[in-house]
């Protein structure tokens, strides 16, 4: 039988000097006892793959509103291919892979119902603003596990929490396994929202930018390993994860290219479909700011602690594509 100190042992032991080791762990934010068997890293993972909100991924969306068809990406599939390219990478540069993975389990947790035009709606009408990496952290720590007054949430660890938060915006994550979730969050995307766009026939391949194809390949798979290589030889050895500049800038001229072709594609997103969206979200946060009553028992409970608007605005993130459109059919019509 193998016990969590073995694991911690083995850490220490043949992990990089630069890897975060689970024995060394900032710790979590209430103390508990340890589990015989798993580190604090492989619980964390455990936690967020057990959580409802991880269960609610499948049914939001990524890129497309509704897409006819069954192999069109999922916030789901989005985050399980970005947990197995960030594995991946940790795997290569002998960097914690469960830390990798927890994190990258858990980066997407807070994204709102019909994706980023969700986001921008809440982020609109919601004093203070919406930001989907802040909200994930917050249904860590807050809105998903324990509901205790005094101990709420999965009491995940300060890394893994550090990670979610920083995997989007203007920090960097204090762990090279956070870094490594931050930028394989934007190969998975880039990468399998190409694939989605030429499957729907929004985009061709001879659409794509040519010195982009040519420095990082012609194919979906090609793409991605080309990126993993470049980012593990540029990073072995190294205090930060790094990508060389000739990728790096391929990447982002094909994000530009992503962003005019197929994000903001009236295509993709039809402006009946926003127009929709935008009713939807807008007249469920005036719904249960008005008649608070409405909302569930224990969302209910919250408002004393952490105000009305806060717990509508956890509530209305909360939900699934269809969830929102079944409720707003109930309530609002």
């Amino acid at each position: 039988m193998i016990y969590r100190e073995n694991f911690e042992e083995r850490e220490q032991k043949m992990l990089s000097s630069f890897a975060a080791k689970s024995q060394d762990s900032a710790g979590r934010r209430y103390d508990e006892e340890k589990c015989k068997v798993r580190t604090d890293y492989q619980r964390d993972r455990d936690r967020i793959v057990h959580s409802k909100s991880f269960r609610r991924l499948m049914h939001k969306t990524q890129v497309f509103l509704a897409p006819e068809g069954d192999h069109f990406r999922t916030r789901l599939t989005h985050t399980i291919e970005v947990a197995q390219i960030a594995r991946t990478i940790a795997r290569i540069l002998s960097l914690n892979e469960d830390l990798t993975e927890a994190i990258a389990l858990g980066h997407d947790l807070g994204h709102t119902p019909f994706g980023h035009s969700g986001e921008t709606v809440l982020d609109k009408i919601h004093d203070g603003g919406f930001q989907h990496n802040i909200q994930s952290l917050r249904v860590v720590d807050v809105l998903d596990g324990k509901k205790g007054n005094d101990k709420r949430g999965l009491n995940l660890t300060f890394e893994v929490r550090d990670g979610i938060e920083c995997h989007t915006g203007g920090k960097l994550p204090s762990t090279l396994e956070g870094q490594i979730v931050r930028l394989s969050d934007r190969i998975a995307y880039i990468n399998h929202d190409i694939d989605d766009a030429l499957r729907s026939g929004i985009i061709s391949e001879a659409d794509l930018p040519k010195d982009c194809i040519d420095v990082l390949g012609r194919d979906h798979s090609g793409r991605i390993n080309t990126l993993i290589m470049d980012l593990v030889q540029n990073s072995d050895g190294k205090d930060k994860i790094l990508m060389s500049k000739r990728c790096a800038d391929s990447m982002d001229k094909l994000r530009s290219f992503m962003f005019e072709n197929v994000y903001y594609s009236s295509k993709v997103k039809k402006h009946e479909d926003l127009v929709k969206v935008s009713k939807i979200i807008e007249e469920l946060y005036r719904l249960y700011t008005a008649a608070p009553e409405r909302l569930p028992q224990e969302m209910q409970a919250m408002i004393e602690e952490f105000g009305l608007y806060e717990t509508v605005k956890d509530y209305i993130a909360g939900m699934t594509d269809r969830y929102a459109l079944q409720i707003h059919n109930e309530l609002c019509n």
